[in-house]
């Protein structure tokens, strides 16, 4: 099994950064892809950036690219998801996900594990 637990929300002003990050233990080793998804009430659960643990893949949704940066800290079995020019749409809950596959996906099913999620809320 592993265990993801994300940190990092908080209240921030459209226009400001933002890092979260989602620390992984546990079966760490079996992990072959972690990615960020976002929930606003009411919505699907939407992605966000993913990326490959051991090959350098990365994908992001078209809503934040260019803004928003994802990367990894293997030895500390962290990702981190790094939010620049945010917006008041990008307000949800953040969720880290992890699985076993190598397959960068956006499809949120081909995720294994899931954190308990972080609140970003950005104000206008």
């Amino acid at each position: 099994q592993v265990q993801l637990s994300e940190s990092g929300g908080r209240l921030v002003q459209a226009g400001g950064s933002l890092r979260v990050s989602c620390a992984a233990s546990g079966r760490t080793a079996s992990i072959g892809v972690m990615g960020w998804f976002r929930q606003v009430p009411g919505n699907e659960r939407e992605f966000v950036a993913a990326t490959s643990w051991s090959a350098f893949s990365t994908s992001y949704a078209d809503s934040v690219k260019g803004r928003f940066t994802i990367s990894r800290n293997n030895a500390k079995n962290t990702v981190y998801l790094q939010m620049n020019s945010l917006k008041p749409e990008d307000t949800a809950v953040y969720y880290c996900a992890a699985d076993r596959s190598s397959t960068v996906t956006p499809e949120p099913l081909r995720y294994r594990y899931w954190g308990q999620g972080t609140q970003v809320t950005v104000s206008s």
